[in-house]
């Protein structure tokens, strides 16, 4: 059953989408053109992520806590050059999904959801697992941040 399509139809140029879980599981679900960032730490995606997802941490994990990620930018732009590209942000709980989106907007990206939610559930929704969405620990092909760093 499809929620109020309007929250999550992708319109280029439009703002930042913000997205349920049930939301962003739906559209990954619809929408074969959609990429979906993971931008958890490496660690965290190795434990579980959406099928099909990207890991592009915004932060990486590092002796005593997370440290920014200097090439984020970077990578992004060079795994997705095509600034009208459909993309959504995941992350645990909503922050740095928010983050995420934007820097991509800011970096001139037309087409961007976030996944309010996250992975565990933050800003009063149960997350991706907790409202039934997919998942894997392993990466399809060309999707790790190992393949996809700078």
């Amino acid at each position: 059953m499809w929620t109020a399509c309007a929250t999550w139809i992708s319109v280029p140029g439009m703002p930042i989408q913000r997205l349920s879980s049930g939301e962003a599981i739906e559209r990954t679900a619809a929408d074969k053109s959609l990429v979906h960032i993971d931008v958890r730490s490496e660690p965290e995606f190795a434990a579980g992520h959406a099928p099909g997802a990207y890991n592009l941490p915004l932060l990486n994990a590092a002796p005593g806590g997370m440290t920014p990620n200097p090439r984020f930018i970077e990578e992004v732009a060079a795994a997705f050059p095509d600034k009208d590209t459909p993309i959504m942000v995941s992350c645990k709980a909503g922050g740095r999904s928010a983050r995420a989106a934007t820097v991509l907007e800011s970096l001139g990206y037309t087409n961007i959801a976030d996944h309010v939610g996250g992975w565990s559930g933050g800003n009063g929704d149960l997350g991706w697992l907790a409202s039934g969405g997919p998942s894997t620990t392993e990466a399809l092909p060309g999707r790790s941040y190992l393949e996809l760093r700078r």
